[in-house]
């Protein structure tokens, strides 16, 4: 297998020059091609800002992040940017739809951004709203959403283009069980089918349930790691 992601010794720290807050505490991940894994703990515990430091959404106080062989930890704005546009797919938990772009457009976006051809873009939107339950409401901007609507559009878009790997932040969260189920199973398929990986920071039991890797986050540290 190939290592996707290799964290070292990472911590992020707030306020270090008064009273330091450890979101992130030294904390070693290795991610191999194909993992499906669930982040746990408490609220508060750092799974969050651990994604986003993978993602090269936030810099870590210290250590660095390999995502294959690039140390995406030293990247300028403008590289790390175009190698997230390539590399990886994000769910956030606050959706970050575009409100003027209907579903169809938000999800196509991305693909947009990589200059995929209108052709590919409208068939592999279409194709992922459909999968995520959504087929009727392509053309809806998100305010005439609901929150488990906006958020199986997230999961569309996160999905399109094709990413190496995929951080979801409780992904599951504004969905009925139905509805998570059925997402699950499809980014398990993926997971099978395409060697997609994927890190979820959850609460969802459903979503633990269907990891194959449970690594559990206290205080900022690492303090369990589970293969199963």
């Amino acid at each position: 297998m190939n290592t996707v992601i290799d964290a070292h010794e990472i911590q992020k720290v707030y306020n270090p020059e008064k009273i330091p807050v450890y979101a992130v505490n030294g904390v070693h991940l290795h991610v191999e091609e194909g993992e499906f894994i669930a982040l746990v703990g408490p609220s508060g515990s750092g799974k969050t800002t651990l994604l986003n430091i993978i993602g090269g959404l936030d810099h870590p106080t210290s250590g660095h992040v390999m995502i294959g062989d690039v140390d995406i930890t030293h990247l300028s704005e403008n590289k790390l940017i175009d190698f997230r546009l390539h590399y990886i797919g994000f769910v956030f938990q606050a959706f970050n739809l575009i409100p003027v772009l209907t579903a169809r457009e938000n999800v196509e976006f991305v693909m947009l951004m990589q200059n995929r051809s209108r052709e590919e873009r409208s068939k592999r939107s279409e194709d992922l709203l459909r999968e995520v339950g959504l087929a009727d409401k392509m053309d809806t901007r998100p305010a005439e959403l609901s929150g488990g609507q906006q958020q199986r559009v997230a999961v569309a878009r996160a999905l399109a283009s094709k990413p190496r790997f995929v951080l979801a932040d409780e992904p599951t969260a504004n969905l009925d069980s139905v509805t998570a189920a059925s997402l699950l199973d499809m980014m398990a398929r993926l997971n099978q089918e395409e060697k997609m990986t994927f890190i979820f920071s959850t609460h969802d039991q459903r979503v633990i349930d269907k990891a194959r890797r449970v690594i559990t986050l206290v205080d900022g540290k690492v303090v369990s790691d589970i293969r199963r």
